[in-house]
This record gives C-alpha cells, structure tokens and sequence, in this order.
C-alpha cells in the first residue's frame, strides 16, 4: 500500500455539521471517508491540470528514493540530478551532505520529503 501522511483540516462549524449529516444519513462511514471522497473527485476533476504539469515539467509520480550509492554513481560520471516529485521524495540516511550538494541540482517537491534534518537544511539552496 503507498504511504501515507496525516492532515488536519480546520472547517467552520456549519460545515462540519453537514458532513456529519451527511454521515448520519448513510452517505459515508465517517468524516475521514468524507473528505477522502471528496479530494478524490476534486483530483479527478482536475486530472488534465495535473496530467499537463507532469508532463511540461518532466515530474516523476509516486515514491523516489535515493541512496548513497546511486548519488556515488552519478558523482562518478560527473552528473547531477535535477529532482522534481509528485508524492515522496526520500533521501537516505547513509547520504552525506557534501555528496548531495556536488549531485543534485534542484529539488522540487509536491508532497512529503523525507531526509534527515541536517541533509535538508544543506539543501535548502537548491531547493524550489
């Protein structure tokens, strides 16, 4: 199953009430069902935007992960990476912050990133 990330949303009072109507009349199981439902058809409303942007801006979907050896490899031939994601990008633990800074160029993300603190604040210049 992919990850997942916890949110908290703040909503008025009134419409609090109407999904817990809602709720209360069978539509949804709860109110976290609700709001799942609800993203779900807004991100499907707006698949095209999003289809668009991935393409134009050449973003990878899902889960990327990085780790030492890959960024050695790419140190070794003398290139960098440019990273822009949609979902989780995670940086492991065995990358140090020299390493990263000499290959990757940009940073992009929309979603969860994930490295350590120290990493990310090394990488706060290229990041977009």
């Amino acid at each position: 199953m992919a990850e997942t990330e916890k949110i908290t949303i703040n909503m008025n009072v009134v419409d609090l009430g109407k999904v817990d109507l809602l709720v209360e009349q069978g539509f949804y199981s709860n109110r976290t069902d609700f709001i799942k439902s609800s993203i779900r058809s807004q991100l499907n409303t707006h698949a095209q935007v999003i289809d668009q942007a991935v393409t134009m801006r050449a973003f990878t979907m899902g889960v990327s992960y990085y780790d030492k050896d890959t960024l050695e490899q790419l140190s070794k031939q003398n290139k960098t990476l440019s990273i822009k994601t949609i979902g989780m990008l995670i940086l492991a633990n065995d990358i140090d912050q020299e390493l990263a800074l000499k290959t990757i160029s940009s940073i992009k993300v929309h979603g969860v990133f994930k490295a350590s603190s120290k990493l990310k604040e090394a990488l706060q210049p290229v990041m977009n």
